[in-house]
């Protein structure tokens, strides 16, 4: 028998059971859709966290503040201390300390209300140096940063993110507009141009941006007048970014007086955060995908099991066709032959479902999918794999029948 009568042979004898071969397809469409949407939520997850670190700014090194202890003992968390302050930031941005260092722009951040007539919207209020458009990588939509002699006039002015200004109802021409921040009045002098949220509790295009002087004398209060809440560096390059680390932390040793083992400051790296992130959603994919490569596995035992109970229900056609001259290798061959096809099938639509998930998902969740063609072209391999695997023993199995027993079976 000639390889395509052995494939018209196979199809039809699939095709007469339509009902069992769906359900025997079926195991293996859906862990295949499952394998596919999952491997491709993991890499969107990661190339979205790529994205949004990389927007965080160019060769950027975050600097923040230690941990407290209250009178009562009880220690805050990192961050919730007060030991960075604007002569950090003015010393860092020495070219004699730290060559490595390119650009720096200290943040004193604190949450306000604003206020544009009869609306009102409260959020993050950052006060902070000119070099902050350059060190985060933001651009303006509209309008212009404020300059530095706004800053040693501590000058009225704002620069708005662009949902902030929508929330406010600043939509058509929001420079020159008047906005109340804690009580006072300043000038919309810009809007930045929008990167995207973070998160749900960090969105970068929800922001206010001061002068630092005006944010330290009109906004801040008590201690935190002095106190910084972040400094944020741009290194010279890519390659000098483990040097601007090392001047950073030396710098900031020495001022503050105290050794690494008990600095009250800590310095995170681009890479540092996308290795977490990425290594967390590798972590996350490893898993999920295992846990949809059982589907797969249960899909092919499922091929196995229809396999094996086709050939007993075929046992006396297995018979005839030996007496009549057919070698055990043809047998074989028919059999892998259906069971390949149970797999093929299954598998491509598998990928049809996969591939339509990708563009829905996205709506339904707002996390992207993304596929790439090598990995739909696995997927198919994978389930031809399957199905010529798990077919193997029920296709050996009728070509070992004797074709004298198999006559005389009923």
């Amino acid at each position: 028998m000639s390889w395509l009568e052995t494939l018209r042979t196979g199809l039809e004898a699939v095709r007469s059971h339509r009902l069992r071969s769906i359900l025997t397809m079926l195991g293996i469409l859906i862990g295949i859709a499952a394998v596919i949407l999952t491997v491709g939520l993991g890499q969107g997850a990661q190339v979205e966290v790529r994205d949004r670190i990389a927007a965080l700014g160019s060769n950027l090194l975050i600097v923040s503040p230690g941990s407290s202890t209250s009178s009562a003992g009880v220690r805050g968390g990192f961050g919730s201390a007060t030991t960075l302050t604007m002569a950090d930031a003015a010393a860092l941005s020495s070219s004699v300390v730290a060559p490595d260092i390119k650009a720096v722009a200290p943040v004193i951040s604190s949450s306000q209300s604003l206020t544009y007539g009869s609306t009102n919207w409260t959020t993050p209020v950052v006060g902070t140096t000119t070099d902050w458009p350059s060190v985060r990588a933001r651009t303006l939509s509209s309008g212009r940063f404020f300059t530095a002699e706004e800053i040693g006039d501590a000058a009225s002015v704002v620069v708005l993110g662009p949902e902030t200004a929508a929330e406010l109802g600043l939509l058509r021409n929001p420079v020159g507009s008047e906005v109340s921040i804690g009580g006072n009045t300043m000038t919309v002098i810009g809007v930045l141009a929008p990167v995207g949220s973070g998160s749900s509790s960090s969105n970068e295009d929800d922001t206010a941006v001061v002068p630092s002087t005006t944010a330290t004398a009109r906004l801040a209060s008590g201690s935190t007048r002095s106190a910084v809440s972040t400094i944020y560096i741009e290194a010279a390059s890519t390659k000098a970014l483990s040097a601007a680390y090392q001047e950073a932390t030396g710098v900031l040793l020495s001022l503050h007086g105290v050794t690494s083992a008990d600095a009250d400051f800590t310095i995170s790296s681009q890479q540092s955060l996308l290795d977490t992130a990425t290594s967390t959603d590798r972590t996350l994919t490893i898993l999920l995908g295992g846990i949809a490569a059982i589907s797969l596995l249960v899909g092919g035992i499922g091929v196995m099991n229809i396999m094996l109970v086709s050939v007993t229900e075929r046992i006396r056609e297995i018979g005839l066709r030996k007496a009549l001259g057919a070698t055990p290798r043809a047998v074989r061959r028919q059999f892998l032959v259906e069971a390949s096809v149970l797999g093929l099938v299954g598998g491509l639509i598998g990928v049809a479902i996969g591939v339509a998930g990708s563009y829905v998902l996205p709506h339904l969740i707002s996390q992207p999918v993304l596929l790439s063609p090598t990995a739909l072209a696995a997927a198919v391999v994978v389930a031809l794999g399957i199905g010529i695997g798990f077919g193997v023993y029920p296709a050996s199995r009728a070509a070992r029948l004797a074709p004298i027993d198999a006559l005389r079976s009923e």
